[in-house]
């Protein structure tokens, strides 16, 4: 699973790096602005970890934003890709997330972690080691795929499992395997709970630009949404 999540992403690295940005509506129009929100419009001086970085996206916003930021990722191209956009105005390493973190107690003002999560099969592990790194009363803001959405892609659900789902992505006319695992919404709020104080759960809504550009997207996002966002803080 973890190799196949890593080898994935390494041909997926190029795509986020160069057209994801600018044609994917669920990312610029739906799932970024609701993330975003939830983040200070200064981040001067704070810490962040971004966890998950990808091609580097969220990882350039919290520079523009003040903060000092490192960018972790599984896939060694999707370093490259962040490395890439930018520079040396950031921290950027390749890690495991399921592995211990490379970084001292209290090291962190917020971990950001933008769907990534959904790659891990239990979160027990690294929930301990975001809890260990981020300083008290730190932020944990993160967004996974929607459980109600991900089990309509299985033939015989079991709403209550974890469950593996192989999923197959269309990106400029080649079909990438992507696994990922779907979890029932009552582990999702109770394993944050156990090392984290939610403060807000955000179904988030497409924006209107969004339903100009893809109004059928749109209506089925509005009546079944595709991500969840949690906003946690530490003890």
């Amino acid at each position: 699973m973890k190799e196949m999540v890593k080898g994935t992403f390494n041909q997926l690295a190029k795509v986020y790096e160069n057209s994801v940005d600018t044609t994917s509506l669920f990312n610029s129009e739906y799932e970024r602005p609701s993330m975003i929100e939830q983040l200070p419009e200064n981040l001067k001086g704070k810490t962040v970890l971004d966890a998950g970085c990808a091609a580097g996206w969220y990882t350039f916003q919290l520079i523009n934003r003040g903060a000092n930021v490192t960018a972790t990722d599984i896939s060694p191209e999707m370093v490259n890709s962040t490395k890439r956009r930018v520079g040396e105005k950031a921290k950027v390493i390749c890690i495991d997330l399921e592995d211990e973190l490379p970084f001292e107690n209290d090291s962190f003002d917020f971990i950001i972690s933008s769907l990534t999560l959904h790659y891990l099969k239990d979160w027990d592990y690294t929930f301990r080691e975001f809890q260990r790194i981020l300083k008290p009363k730190g932020t944990l803001l993160f967004s996974v795929h929607h459980p109600i959405t991900d089990i309509k892609l299985l033939q015989d659900p079991q709403y209550f499992s974890t469950e593996l789902i192989i999923d197959k992505w269309n990106k400029e006319g080649k079909l990438y395997e992507v696994p990922y695992y779907r979890r029932p919404l009552s582990y999702i709020l109770n394993t944050t709970l156990k090392y984290f104080s939610i403060e807000e759960v955000v179904e988030p809504q497409p924006t209107s630009a969004f339903k100009e550009k893809a109004p059928k997207s749109y209506d089925r996002l509005m009546k079944s949404p595709q991500f969840l966002i949690i906003n946690a803080i530490s003890s």
